[in-house]
């Protein structure tokens, strides 16, 4: 029997609509963070109202440091090297040996960042 084929089929618009959707969202987001810093900063910290186009590049700028235009996996937490699963499935195939050496590090990483 044939497995059905798991791969999207490739749609030769989705590209631009992805774009189209994705720069509409960033306009919309830049408004909403143009009203906020407005109605909030100025009062509270004495700073200058910022126009629409200002908190475009803002919202642009926070996205590429903050938020790296990834979409969130496993159940929206980040992935950093794998599942929950995977370090699970990782650790309980490890020998009391290791399991000892690897805590050891981590402790002596722990340390580090303290002092």
């Amino acid at each position: 029997m044939l497995q059905p084929n798991n791969k999207r089929k490739y749609v030769p618009g989705r590209l631009f609509f992805f774009l189209l959707f994705a720069s509409a969202a960033a306009l919309v987001f830049g408004a909403v963070v143009m009203l906020l810093w407005n109605a909030v900063l100025p009062p509270l910290l004495n700073v200058r109202t910022i126009t629409y186009w200002q908190a475009v590049a803002l919202f642009v700028l926070c996205k590429i440091l903050f938020g790296n235009f990834r979409p969130f996996v496993h159940g929206g937490r980040p992935s950093f090297g794998g599942s929950p699963s995977h370090w699970r499935e990782k650790w309980m195939k490890m020998s009391d040996e290791e399991k000892s050496k690897f805590k050891q590090e981590w402790k002596k990483r722990c340390e580090q960042r303290k002092g």
